[in-house]
């Protein structure tokens, strides 16, 4: 089982999913699950920041909700933030990522509560991070590359705004596991974090 975490732009699920081809496991992106409530809710026009009302769309989520490909986009981000703060959804959410994770193979999970509520026990702990000046800076690019029109300045806030509010929530804020093996990507491009993240692991393999 390997857990890695992080903010986001930290080049997180990226990585992820190289680490999941590279030692033939399944993999999970638990923030598409988030993202998929968030979506959903706001669709029916349900209040993200009332516990009461997201949380049973997150107890009936179909996983094949979990396919649009929209999910990945900034917006779906933001969304994703706002019903992740609340303790209900978290944990109608849990179990799904525990069933998961809990494969005789072993498996990939990435988020911002792996190594420390949903896998604690994983062999390997990642925390990706960058400096949120670089990870503003990949959005924007992300985007402007997509043909949208992004103001640096405007995403930097975004990116500092939903650190705030990720690492400041009651239940399960982003942290480093106490035995996470910290990885910062500010100076690294994705094959270099690759390496590093292989070296890691083989070593507590």
């Amino acid at each position: 089982m390997i857990a890695i975490d992080g903010p986001a732009a930290a080049g997180k699920g990226t990585l992820a999913r190289r680490l999941a081809t590279h030692y033939d496991l399944p993999y999970l992106d638990t923030g598409l699950l988030y993202r998929a409530v968030g979506r959903k809710a706001h669709a029916l026009s349900v209040d993200l920041d009332d516990p009461d009302a997201v949380a049973p769309i997150a107890i009936a989520l179909d996983p094949a909700e979990m396919e649009e490909p929209s999910l990945r986009g900034h917006e779906a981000g933001e969304l994703a933030s706002r019903v992740a703060a609340h303790p209900k959804v978290r944990a109608a959410l849990t179990q799904y990522q525990r069933a998961f994770a809990d494969r005789e193979s072993g498996a990939v999970l990435d988020g911002r509560d792996i190594g420390t509520v949903i896998c604690p026990d994983a062999k390997v702990k990642i925390f990706v991070t960058a400096s949120a000046e670089v990870r503003a800076r990949r959005r924007t690019d992300e985007l402007n590359a997509k043909g949208r029109t992004v103001v640096y300045e405007r995403i930097l806030a975004e990116v500092k705004a939903r650190d705030e509010r990720d690492s400041g929530r009651s239940v399960a804020p982003l942290k480093p596991a106490d035995d996470a093996h910290l990885l910062d990507t500010s100076d690294l491009d994705i094959e270099s974090a690759f390496r590093a993240a292989v070296t890691i692991i083989d070593e507590h393999s």
